[in-house]
């Protein structure tokens, strides 16, 4: 049993994405789906698919690599976790990185990166940090 399911989505992509793999199977969730959404609209991942199968589905993320072979990822951190959770207002979200990352949030408003839970003008859930 895993404690903690989207540590262990961020774990599987930075290890792929270390092994330069074209694709990691996570199992799936609606939190982690919105997670590979909001991370294929930065332009972090390439794509990704739901796979029904008989238990819970397959979340399958296409990672991204540039023309020279390199990870677009260079890395995911999980900030807020199940023993302590991490919420920000929309005037405490700073930027990742002098801008060259993002925050993940989980809003009222639903999953989104920080920069455009900036614009909506809404805080909440720092879910990670991807640069």
């Amino acid at each position: 049993m895993i404690t903690d399911p989207i540590s262990d989505m961020f774990v599987r992509i930075r290890n792929a994405n270390a092994k330069l793999h074209e694709k990691v199977d996570i199992p799936s969730s609606k939190v982690k789906t919105e997670i590979a959404r909001v991370l294929k609209e930065e332009g972090y991942i390439a794509n990704y698919k739901h796979i029904e199968d008989q238990k819970q589905g397959v979340l399958r993320v296409y990672l991204k690599y540039g023309l020279d072979g390199k990870a677009i990822l260079q890395g995911i951190k999980r900030s807020s976790k199940p023993s302590l959770r991490i919420y920000k207002k929309v005037e405490e979200l700073k930027n990742v990185l002098g801008s060259f990352g993002i925050a993940i949030i989980s809003t009222s408003k639903g999953m989104m990166s920080s920069k455009k839970a900036k614009k909506a003008g809404v805080g909440g859930e720092v879910i990670g940090y991807v640069w």
